[in-house]
């Protein structure tokens, strides 16, 4: 019943940015969930050096059938070039399932 859920992983500059995608795929209806969490630190190469910042995750619960769209909506409005968009299968049978199953609905 729980096929092709999908934990979506966004990285940003701040939370101002993050509560703005997060809005922006809530109100498309492209996710069930939007979760920030502030104050990482992120160290990667970049143009040639290694880069360090302060950086916010956005976590965005879906459907994989919204992936092709939230993906594309995300690069519009992000500020990166590069913004780092990356899916991670939700298991059917693990962790709560009435979680999954509001997900899922």
């Amino acid at each position: 019943m729980y096929y092709n859920l999908r934990m979506v992983y966004i990285t940003t500059p701040d939370k101002a940015t993050a509560k703005n995608l997060g809005h922006k795929i809530l109100q498309r209806r492209l996710a069930a969930c939007a979760n920030i969490v502030d104050g990482m630190e992120s160290m990667y190469w970049w143009e040639g050096k290694i880069t360090e910042d302060k950086e916010c995750i956005l976590l965005i619960k879906t459907h994989y059938s919204n992936m092709k769209q939230l993906t594309k909506l995300v690069e519009k409005h992000h500020p990166y070039d590069c913004p780092c968009i990356i899916s991670y299968t939700i298991t059917e049978d693990e962790g709560s399932e009435g979680y999954r199953n509001w997900l899922y609905s």
